[in-house]
């Protein structure tokens, strides 16, 4: 059975995507009270063993690393995936948080959008959810990074990655949506996630 890692996921009770059912879904947080099967921080993920999976899936979670730390994750990313694995990556889109800033006329405490979770501020995208910050007590939680499209690219070709693809629309959920491979993607992956055949 293929296996998936969801980085930083908190919980299983969180559905990965739909093309991934089917998947063994082995879950990776720092925080143990989600109930994990691995408690690891994703800076540490080479010293797990190397090559044991065919595709990650970090959603909004890599933001919440320095900087001078994202590269060292990436790599741990890398460590872990089988050749021709792929790595899901979603972060927010700082470049277009801020053009839709500009364009409505939006404070950094006016709210950007509704969620389930309630209003959320335009510093909330950029800082990391206020929130859930002052509830828990942990900084942990707080952005440290933003991202836009083209450093985002930057950072994972400059990491190893091969093939990069972009899912959905630019600037779509103000989030940046890719799939980065470990070397040639596998061709299963292609046809899995709709992929062209050269790109």
């Amino acid at each position: 059975m293929k296996k998936i890692l969801n980085v930083g996921g908190n919980s299983k009770a969180i559905p990965l995507p739909p093309q991934y059912a089917g998947f063994e879904h082995v879950l990776l947080d720092i925080d143990p009270t989600g109930k994990p099967d691995i408690v690891c921080d994703a800076r540490e993920l080479g010293t797990l063993e190397g090559g044991q999976f065919e595709a990650i899936y970090c959603s909004h979670n890599l933001e919440h690393y320095y900087r001078h730390d994202v590269p060292r994750v990436l790599s741990g990313f890398l460590h872990v995936l089988k050749d021709g694995g792929v790595a899901h990556i979603r972060v927010p889109d700082i470049g277009e948080v801020m053009r839709v800033s500009v364009e409505k006329g939006l404070d950094i405490e006016d709210t950007l959008y509704q969620s389930s979770l309630g209003p959320i501020m335009v510093l909330d995208v950029i800082y990391g959810y206020t929130a859930q910050i002052e509830r828990s007590g942990e900084g942990f939680f707080a952005h440290k990074t933003g991202f836009t499209q083209k450093s985002l690219l930057k950072v994972l070709l400059q990491a190893g990655f091969g093939k990069i693809f972009r899912v959905g629309a630019e600037g779509q959920n103000l989030e940046i949506n890719v799939l980065a491979f470990k070397g040639e993607p596998d061709p299963a992956f292609r046809t899995l996630l709709g992929l062209p055949e050269a790109g």
